[in-house]
């Protein structure tokens, strides 16, 4: 990865995509780097495509514009695939990461991509398994952090004890810190 990266989040509305943004955000800063966290949305409602971005660097971030050219994608919903370009902007070597029961190859094939670095995980599978519903979200943060070593996961699994810890009952916690542990351990790519 390089000095700065870039993360493009694309999700619908509900399935807590800002929330993780923010919650890779807060990790980072924990970890001592530079971190952006921003939404892109108007008037959502439940289930409305969005896009959330995060900038991550060692060094000061003096960038305070949109994320055009993103490093990493992170897809929460599959079904945004050919209704949103979820590759738009991403570089030859860019890294996507989507939440799907398909392999890595057949993500590749269904989305006509050349170049990249395709990584899938069934993260709606694991959140039905682990917390009873399907919030892919948490799963996510994990395969992210798995595919880009950009954060330790000790550190995700610690953010994520401590913000849900604040607002859910210990069963949800759990729920969500094992989905991470497994998500980090079944994300898959070519």
């Amino acid at each position: 990865m390089s000095e700065l990266v870039e993360i493009r989040w694309h999700a619908r509305a509900g399935q807590g995509a800002v929330t993780a943004a923010k919650s890779l955000a807060e990790t980072a800063l924990n970890e001592g780097k530079y971190v952006q966290a921003a939404p892109e949305y108007g008037p959502e409602r439940a289930g409305a495509p969005l896009r959330a971005f995060n900038r991550i660097s060692d060094k000061p971030i003096r960038l305070h514009s949109a994320v055009i050219s993103p490093q990493v994608v992170v897809v929460l919903d599959p079904t945004l695939i050919g209704i949103v370009d979820v590759s738009e902007g991403t570089p030859e070597d860019a890294v996507i990461i989507i939440n799907s029961p398909m392999s890595a190859g057949e993500m590749r094939k269904k989305m006509g991509l050349k170049g990249r670095k395709v990584f899938t995980v069934d993260a709606t599978r694991i959140a039905l398994e682990t917390m009873g519903r399907p919030i892919p979200n948490t799963p996510m943060m994990a395969a992210l952090v798995k595919v880009t070593g950009l954060l330790k996961l000790e550190n995700i699994l610690h953010e994520i004890e401590k913000v849900l810890g604040k607002k859910f009952v210990a069963k949800v916690v759990e729920g969500n810190l094992q989905a991470v542990k497994r998500a980090y351990e079944e994300v898959k790519g070519e």
